[in-house]
């Protein structure tokens, strides 16, 4: 039987497969600074894991990976800004800006926040915004004014006469930090989300891990700025009273949430096993995490590089 790390390698090489190639034939990436924006917005699917070793070390690995996102796993992990700042600068492969003559990070660094609610939301998101994420997940979402608050958390306050107004932001200014680590000097103009700002550069995942996120994720899909909606199955099938998340009635669950995206145009995330990749990409899914950083190891990330290499060759 294989090893776990084994077949989390597989499943990504083979996720791999049925995207890489779409992706070198019809979209040369770096046009924009967020690569996972830049996929979805092309309606290509991003693969990524969940990181909860956020060192220095471990982001020089993920760096180099042929991963498209990593979520920075802050709400099981500490919340520790100085070490997602350390983090952040591991993941600066400036031999890979060289090479690539833009400034995209080959591995787009998003941020799962603890908080579920309230103002602790708007503290955590301006503190890992202004380190310079390009993303934020929230963590079991059940309704449109939990989704609104997050955000508005994550925008600057637009210009009075602004068509993208709503919803409010309320995020300070100091942008010196995530400036620099992006390398742009207009940072403002850049930090919004997508869609709602068809320029913005910052990704509002929104995650849905309880029955209440399921029978409102329409009001939910309505809150303008959700950028993707993102199913825990493991916390759901919980929340629904279901020791495993292959229980059918979880399976129906995440295909109301599936249908629903579809239906609002949002893009639909998931975690799943390494042997059902290929089938949730197939069903419309469009950001697939398998496994953990635990199960990526610097071998495993050279694994899937030379299978990306021999697809697009």
């Amino acid at each position: 039987m294989r090893s776990q790390p084994t077949r989390v390698v597989l499943a990504l090489s083979l996720a791999l497969v049925l995207s890489s190639s779409l992706t070198s034939a019809q979209v040369e990436l770096g046009a924009r600074l967020n690569k996972t924006i830049e996929l979805l917005d092309n309606d290509l699917a991003a693969l990524g894991l969940l990181a909860f070793d956020y060192s220095l070390n471990n982001a020089r690995s993920l760096a180099r990976s042929d991963l498209d996102f990593v979520i920075i796993d802050m709400e099981h992990a500490p919340f520790d800004v100085e070490r997602l700042r350390e983090f952040l600068l591991g993941m600066t492969d400036k031999r890979a800006i060289l090479d690539k003559g833009n400034l995209q990070p080959s591995v787009t660094p998003i941020v799962r926040i603890p908080a579920t609610g309230g103002t602790e939301v708007i503290t955590q998101v301006k503190q890992v915004l202004d380190v310079g994420v390009f993303g934020v997940m929230f963590p079991s979402v059940d309704n449109r004014e939990q989704a609104e608050i997050a955000i508005k958390a994550m925008r600057y306050p637009q210009l009075t006469n602004a068509e993208d107004f709503e919803p409010r932001g309320l995020r300070g200014r100091n942008p010196a930090n995530a400036s620099w680590y992006w390398g742009i000097s207009d940072y403002h103009q850049k930090a919004d989300v997508w869609p709602l700002d068809d320029a913005g550069e910052l990704l509002a995942i929104i995650q849905i891990e309880t029955p209440e996120g399921v029978e409102n994720i329409d009001a939910i899909l309505s809150v303008p700025g959700v950028g993707a909606i993102f199913i825990g199955p493991a916390d759901l099938s919980g929340a629904m009273g279901y020791a495993s998340a292959s229980a059918p009635e979880v399976e129906a669950a995440i295909q109301t949430v599936l249908t629903a995206c579809l239906t609002h145009d949002v893009a639909c995330a998931i975690t799943t096993s390494p042997d059902n990749v290929e089938q949730r990409l197939a069903k419309g899914f469009t950001m697939v995490t398998v496994g953990t950083d635990s199960g990526l190891s610097a071998r495993a990330a050279e694994t899937l590089s030379k299978a990306k290499s021999t697809i697009d060759q």
